[in-house]
């Protein structure tokens, strides 16, 4: 998921104790209420509840609290069945058999069938939908014909008979068994859905609930909203909190006030340098786990003259020093980037953290970057070159990192300026998705513990390739480990070291940093389950003791 929109399903997943005092009274309550509700807070405004078109980690943490899918993560990163009583896999990898538990129910009471799955998988493949998520279908039959509007959507391999559901794949999927966990593939009505037309997932009423919470109070706009117990979801008797509130605090200074004032019951700290160590001896404090890349996508298409240039994009990956920028930026909470694949999303099959066996070798080197530039600067025949890079204007490290970057470039590379652009993170998703950019910043998080969730973003073609580039060697060792590698562990683990290797040598992208996070959390709210990929925050067993 894209994150500011997206941080990072649970490679490694944290079961969060927290330390602190009793909230007693929370918004006003008595302190009899306070115990049946929780109190959490977004950094940005959510985007939609539809199912299909969400990308944003925001909106995936309502969606992923207030739906459930076939199978869900438990806080030991495992999948664990939740409206699936079983799922049956194949010998050769080729067919999972899904049979969902009996009287299941959505939000409203009515029946929550096979067919809804059948529905939402066939809905997000279908091009009508538009889902910039429609590539995670990839392998299952013919979905990759419908995305491309080859084939009719009925004839994608996912079919229901009964309470069964079964899946059959073109190739086998190292992933799957967490895509039947995942947000973007939870069950829909359709006749709920079409019944509610282009408003669908536009409101909290103008959505149906299968999870363990309903949501309730957003109006599409709004900054204050709530979770409230599902009574029809088959496993209430294990949902503990009555509600949880949340409301949008975009100044995380304001947030951790609020926290210390008792009303919130969660809230980050490492947004800033200053936040962090002016919080980070509180008794309070927790890591919480993620495998999130921030880099610089360069757009590629020809917009821009400089940036089609591979020397004077080696150049700008040069001019990075990415030791120095994490430092200065996030107070060293986070780590250098080694590459695209973050530390903590997956293991090799020799037990190495894959971040650091596909690391390509990126570096600091300000004078083969400036002896780069002077030579990319000669093939497009100009002498200076400016260009623009954009971030969040609502993220607390915007500013911090494009005056680092602009800084060092500049420093590094004689005749360059670098001009900064702030935007709200909604027009910098549309704009990304656009091409409307020189350079953008953007955080990545992982959608399951596999390593193709961040290589399949950058093949010919890919929805999230916003910066268009074209790499075959990148995209055929991509393919080779989807394909012909998928059952063979150690051969994938070399596939996507040779595709790091590809996007390194042509400078495609530019990785920053991998982040980490710290949080003030109370220790007598217990069973959150923090998951470094997928929905970032599981509440279903949450409460406060």
């Amino acid at each position: 998921m894209d994150t500011w929109k997206k941080w990072a399903i649970g490679a490694a997943v944290v079961v969060v104790a927290g330390a602190g005092t009793r909230a007693a009274g929370l918004w006003g309550g008595s302190q009899d209420s306070a115990k049946d509700t929780l109190n959490f807070t977004f950094p940005t405004p959510i985007q939609t509840l539809d199912i299909s078109k969400n990308t944003d980690t925001y909106s995936g943490t309502v969606i992923g609290n207030t739906g459930s899918n076939l199978l869900r993560v438990n806080a030991k990163g495992k999948t664990v069945p939740d409206l699936a009583k079983s799922v049956k896999v194949s010998k050769d990898g080729l067919t999972y058999t899904a049979t969902l538990r009996s009287g299941l129910k959505y939000s409203d009471g009515s029946e929550l069938t096979a067919k809804d799955f059948v529905y939402s998988w066939q809905r997000i493949v279908n091009p009508k939908t538009a889902s910039q998520y429609s590539y995670l279908a990839s392998g299952v039959k013919n979905a990759d014909a419908i995305v491309a509007g080859k084939a009719d959507v009925k004839s994608l391999g996912v079919k229901a008979d009964g309470n069964k559901i079964t899946f059959s794949l073109e190739r086998p999927l190292p992933q799957f068994e967490y895509l039947l966990t995942f947000a973007n593939f939870m069950p829909q009505k359709q006749s709920f859905v079409e019944k509610q037309g282009k408003k669908y997932g536009t409101t909290s009423a103008k959505q149906l609930y299968s999870g363990p919470y309903k949501f309730e109070g957003w109006n599409g706009t709004n900054n204050k909203f709530k979770m409230v117990k599902n009574d029809n979801y088959w496993d209430a008797k294990s949902v503990k909190t009555k509600e949880i509130t949340w409301q949008v605090i975009q100044k995380p200074e304001t947030a951790v006030q609020l926290y210390k004032q008792g009303k919130l019951d969660r809230t980050t700290i490492s947004d800033t340098p200053e936040l962090y160590k002016a919080n980070k001896n509180n008794k309070d404090v927790v890591k919480q786990p993620e495998a999130t890349t921030s880099y610089i996508e360069y757009n590629q298409t020809g917009k821009n003259k400089f940036l089609a240039n591979t020397k004077i994009r080696q150049a700008l990956n040069l001019a990075t020093n990415r030791k120095e920028l994490t430092d200065q930026v996030t107070s060293g909470i986070s780590t250098a980037a080694t590459g695209l694949a973050p530390q903590g999303l997956a293991k090799t099959s020799s037990g190495k953290d894959l971040a650091a066996y596909v690391a390509p070798g990126y570096k600091y080197d300000a004078t083969e970057a400036a002896k780069l530039f002077a030579e990319g600067l000669k093939e497009v025949g100009e002498t200076k070159m400016s260009f623009t890079i954009t971030t969040d204007s609502d993220s607390p490290a915007g500013k911090s990192t494009l005056d680092y970057l602009k800084g060092s470039m500049e420093k590094a590379l004689p005749g360059l300026t670098v001009n900064e652009k702030f935007v709200p993170f909604k027009q910098r998703l549309s704009d990304s998705q656009t091409q409307n950019f020189d350079a953008v910043v953007t955080l990545w998080g992982g959608d399951y513990p596999e390593g193709s969730t961040f290589y399949d973003l950058f093949k010919d073609g890919a929805s999230y390739n916003n910066g268009q580039f074209k790499n075959s060697a990148y995209t055929k060792a991509v393919e080779k480990a989807e394909t012909t590698d998928a059952l063979n562990a150690s051969a994938r683990d070399a596939d996507y070291k040779t595709a790091e290797a590809a996007l390194y040598k042509d400078a495609n992208i530019n990785p920053l940093y991998f982040r980490s996070k710290y949080a003030l959390s109370r220790s007598n709210v217990k069973g959150i389950i923090i998951n470094t990929t997928g929905t970032n925050m599981d509440l279903k067993y949450a409460y406060r003791k």
